[in-house]
């Protein structure tokens, strides 16, 4: 009788870093972030290219027509979905679809739609807390929702690099509920999804920014942190306000007065903020099931 032997796990820390073994960036996203939409001629680009793309196109509309933003007539194209979305929005939620069609769903627990999910809740469930932050202290537009949309994006990564251990991990996610998961990572993996996310975008060359505060959206006291803030801030903050949605993530609950105070909020104002938040993920659920 022939004993079965399991393959040997992925050293995830050497793995990342060697860029023959990550997912190269959708070229149809590369060219999406490298627009300049202060022009008429990037605006019609960014139509172009979505238009291109059947997939972004569909959700786009379908976004443009969800309750979520109260459109009083039917939209059926994409530039009048551009209108509906405003241009930076359209680039950045354009940007997160390219990025989650990167892989069809493996055998196993993990599934990319359930990642889109979740980042598609956070990214809206954050526009209530954005709204709340003094204009000075917020981060640039282009980088908010597509933070929102690429926060958790390690997931991916784990799954592209050793599909036993991102298995092994959702599995444990599944039976452990009440253990935040990173908590859960720590003890599987030698590097977390947030590592494994910023890595990723790092190899993309995407912003600075947006690279920090994918690293550092579970750790905000971390030495690196500075430049992720106040969008890991956000991010990490917004996950707790929304139930789970799609991807099974349990985070740490509860708000302390001083997170709010952090990202210059009134504290009074967070149970309006919980409820708008609230409010956006059911509609971003919606929006989501009809597509």
């Amino acid at each position: 009788m022939k004993v079965k032997l399991m393959p040997s796990p992925v050293n995830l820390r050497q793995a990342v870093r060697n860029l023959n073994d990550l997912p190269a960036f959708p070229v149809i996203a590369q060219k999406l972030l490298a627009l300049d939409l202060d022009s008429d001629s990037g605006e019609q680009q960014m139509l172009l290219l979505i238009g291109q793309d059947p997939l972004i196109s569909a959700r786009l509309v379908g976004l443009a027509n969800s309750p979520l933003l109260g459109a009083t007539r039917k939209i059926a194209a994409v530039k009048e979905a551009s209108l509906m979305l405003g241009l930076n929005r359209v680039k950045s939620v354009a940007t997160g679809i390219a990025v989650m069609s990167l892989v069809s769903r493996p055998p196993g627990r993990f599934d990319p739609q359930e990642l889109w999910l979740h980042n598609l809740c956070v990214a809206f469930a954050m526009l209530p807390v954005v709204r709340a932050i003094p204009a000075a202290k917020r981060p640039p537009d282009d980088l908010i929702f597509l933070a929102g949309m690429l926060h958790d994006i390690g997931y991916l990564v784990l799954a592209y690099l050793d599909p036993q251990r991102s298995d092994d991990l959702h599995t444990r996610l599944a039976i452990e509920t009440g253990r935040p998961a990173i908590e859960v990572e720590r003890e599987l993996l030698e590097i977390t999804h947030d590592e494994l996310g910023a890595e990723l975008a790092s190899h993309w060359n995407l912003p600075e920014q947006l690279v920090a505060a994918i690293r550092c959206h579970h750790r905000l006291d971390a030495q690196d942190a500075e430049e992720a803030i106040p969008l890991a801030h956000i991010i990490h903050l917004t996950e707790k306000l929304i139930p789970l949605n799609g991807l099974h993530e349990p985070v740490e609950h509860g708000i302390a007065a001083e997170e709010w105070i952090a990202l210059g909020i009134d504290p009074a104002m967070a149970d309006e903020i919980a409820a708008q938040a609230q409010e956006q993920t059911e509609q971003a659920v919606q929006f989501a099931a009809a597509i």
